[in-house]
């Protein structure tokens, strides 16, 4: 995997300005933000590349909003920008001629509109876009139960997986059962942030709404515990319709191992069962954003929601085998590697782990202070086969 410091690893251009994503450029203090200046160079063999700069528009984390380039010259004995050539986008901090960051960052111009007079394509009303790795035996229960409550696309940001094989097949899968599940290869570490950035920029005319949750979250209200089956409804339902309403929010609640030395096999709905009492963090479903997976920053003029009667059940403290990749790869930006000494009070960090992946004594039981069984029966009722003897089989298995 790649782990440069300073890297323009991406761009996305939109009909107003060049998304760029990058690593190793302050942007903590607004002076440092202010003196961004974006570069675009075109690339050729071996020579010396020709450049234009300009100052950017915005900056917060890892992602830069820039100016598009001006347009190619016609050809001359000394252009500012090569015509033909493929143009790079890169950033640069301090004195005028300071060397850019390098950059894997090929700018590509926005995508024409559609021609006058053309139907645009239908939006979909939700949208689900999450970060995944070696994740694909979760998938088919996540987008099943997603799916059925009323989300009706879902965008993978893969980051660099093992399981690429299994990924692909479990997508075929769920693509053969109606589903709408596409990945994007995102192999860059500790980029979560920037990869749901990318996802709200990449598809905000496709998805009205736009809900960042990981593929061990579950949105759920108790008021659909006593439905006899799921509603494509759901969630929609919950979604306001005052215009100036750009975010609902809604509480976490983790579960922890719930005795389990193992993955449950019927998975992780059913298998986990006892939870943390109190509420933590946030999730949202997302009308338009800025860069940050847990506090999104509001455009102008619109407000947040907080839902009360919708959680995500968060089944984050699961079977120690489970548990501990989450300890070596981690994508959060918040701990730069569980392993260091780095930003020991963050959230991130499980209490009581430390920094080495040996099981706790006693992790089976830890984190258990409420028996919460609401979602595994409301999902074993709607997905769940009947077997013999009392036995049953979830859709997914």
């Amino acid at each position: 995997m790649l782990r440069w410091n300073r890297l323009a690893y991406e761009s996305l251009s939109t009909p107003d300005d060049v998304v760029v994503f990058a690593k190793g450029v302050n942007t903590r203090s607004a002076a440092a933000a202010a003196e961004v200046r974006c570069v675009y160079y075109s690339v050729h063999g071996g020579a010396a590349p020709s450049s234009s700069a300009a100052a950017a528009i915005s900056a917060a984390q890892e992602v830069f909003r820039c100016p598009h380039p001006p347009p190619s010259p016609s050809p001359s004995p000394s252009p500012s920008l090569e015509v033909g050539a493929e143009l790079r986008v890169s950033l640069a901090t301090g004195a005028a001629d300071a060397t850019p960051i390098p950059s894997l960052a090929s700018y590509r111009p926005p995508r024409a509109p559609p021609a006058h007079g053309s139907p645009a394509a239908p939006r979909s009303l939700i949208c689900a876009c999450t970060m995944v790795y070696n994740a694909a035996k979760f998938l088919g229960e996540w987008v099943a139960y997603h799916a059925a409550i009323g989300v009706e696309r879902f965008f993978l940001y893969d980051n660099a997986s093992d399981d690429d094989e299994e990924e692909a097949a479990a997508i075929r899968r769920l693509s053969s059962a109606g589903h709408r599940v596409s990945s994007r290869y995102w192999p860059w570490p500790k980029t979560q942030e920037a990869a749901f950035s990318h996802c709200a920029a990449a598809h905000r005319d496709a998805c009205r709404w736009m809900a960042f949750v990981d593929v061990d979250e579950f949105v759920f209200s108790p008021d659909w515990a006593g439905s006899p089956r799921p509603n494509r409804s759901m969630l929609g339902s919950l979604l306001p319709v005052r215009p100036n309403i750009g975010q609902v929010s809604m509480g976490c609640y983790e579960f922890g191992p719930s005795g389990l030395s193992a993955h449950p096999k019927p998975g992780v709905t059913q298998g986990y069962t006892c939870r943390r009492r109190a509420a933590e963090r946030h999730k949202s479903v997302d009308r338009s954003l800025a860069n940050s997976v847990h506090h999104f920053s509001l455009r102008k003029g619109f407000r947040t929601r907080r839902v009360g009667t919708v959680r995500v059940n968060h089944y984050k403290y699961q079977a120690w085998d489970e548990f501990k990749v989450k300890f070596r790869r981690r994508a959060s930006a918040f701990v730069a590697d569980w392993s260091t000494a780095v930003n020991p009070g963050s959230r991130d960090r499980t209490p009581g782990l430390g920094f080495k992946a040996i099981e706790p004594v006693g992790w089976t039981e830890m984190f258990c202070q409420v028996q919460d069984f609401k979602l595994r029966d409301a999902t074993r009722r709607w997905f769940g086969v009947a077997g013999p003897h009392g036995t049953y089989k979830m859709v997914w298995e």
